[in-house]
């Protein structure tokens, strides 16, 4: 009994410096990014920093205005959002509700490989399949555009919400759509009235990561929209805060690498607060 007592305090133990580790490093990475991107706004200005319409860090006279990147990442993340969620959603419930067992095992599989696939390809056959065919449909110049980025990025986000969704409606218990079909209720009406609303905080954590893995891709990103610091157009090559970082830190110094650092900073506090946003509403309605 002694022996079972201290093992389980030995474990407890464990579990709670694994904790206070993963709570150490996001606070490390938050103090970092707060000291190395302060000094940044504090000489260009918050305001001149964060609505200014022109990035221009090599010139003779340099520009730090991130305006751009900011709605290019709202726009992408938002048309990514639009497409993605309802077709990862309905295929969930496909998958859950619907589909025969051997249709749903390799659907399943087929989502998992989809997950497994590295940024880097996306990119690859964004850039060699989707960015043509823009072009050659729209008639183009050039078909690196927001619309190829929102199209790669609703691609990339579907595995996330359709397999955390699928394991969200599978954990309803069976009785609840028994209930529902014995008062009369059609089987579509149960799935769409009684499971997902039962498994509606499954769901919108789906969609939580479905929105983190967009607004953080940078890779396949920039790879398909052109990477240029325009002010956002469906049709017109955009850079993303993820890419502004990405694409000049390797050769920045001075201002400019600390320029980077704040944007980072600005992706980092966007992140957390579209996150405390969701999370406020999903507690909200569990209390109520």
């Amino acid at each position: 009994m002694k022996n079972k007592k201290a093992f389980e305090n030995m474990i407890h133990g464990i579990f709670l410096m694994l904790g206070l580790i993963a709570v150490g490093c996001v606070l490390l990475i938050t103090v970092y990014l707060v000291i190395a991107g302060i000094p940044a706004i504090r000489e260009i200005g918050l305001f001149k920093f964060l609505f200014g319409k022109t990035w221009e860090s090599t010139s003779a006279n340099p520009s730090y205005g991130i305006l751009p990147f900011i709605l290019t990442s709202i726009y992408g993340t938002a048309g990514a959002i639009i497409i993605g969620v309802p077709i990862g959603f309905l295929t969930a419930v496909y998958l859950s509700k619907i589909a025969p067992q051997k249709i749903k095992a390799a659907v399943g599989t087929a989502v998992s490989l989809l997950a497994g696939i590295p940024s880097v390809v996306y990119g690859l056959v964004g850039m060699l399949v989707l960015v043509p065919g823009i072009r050659e449909i729209f008639h183009l110049a050039d078909g690196a555009s927001l619309l190829a980025a929102i199209i790669v990025l609703a691609i990339m986000i579907l595995p996330s919400i359709i397999k955390v969704s699928v394991t969200a409606l599978d954990a309803v218990p069976k009785e609840y759509e028994d209930a529902s079909l014995a008062l009369g209720a059609t089987p579509v009406e149960t799935y769409f009235k009684v499971s997902v609303p039962a498994a509606k905080s499954g769901i919108a954590a789906a969609v939580v990561l479905g929105i983190g893995r967009a607004i953080g891709e940078a890779m396949a990103v920039m790879m398909v929209s052109g990477n240029v610091a325009n002010m956002p157009g469906l049709f017109q090559s955009v850079r993303f805060l993820t890419t502004a970082v990405a694409s000049e830190m390797s050769y920045s110094s001075g201002l400019q690498r600390q320029a980077l650092f704040s944007i980072a900073l600005v992706l980092f506090l966007f992140i957390m607060l579209i996150n405390a946003t969701l999370n406020f509403f999903l507690k909200g309605k569990k209390g109520d």
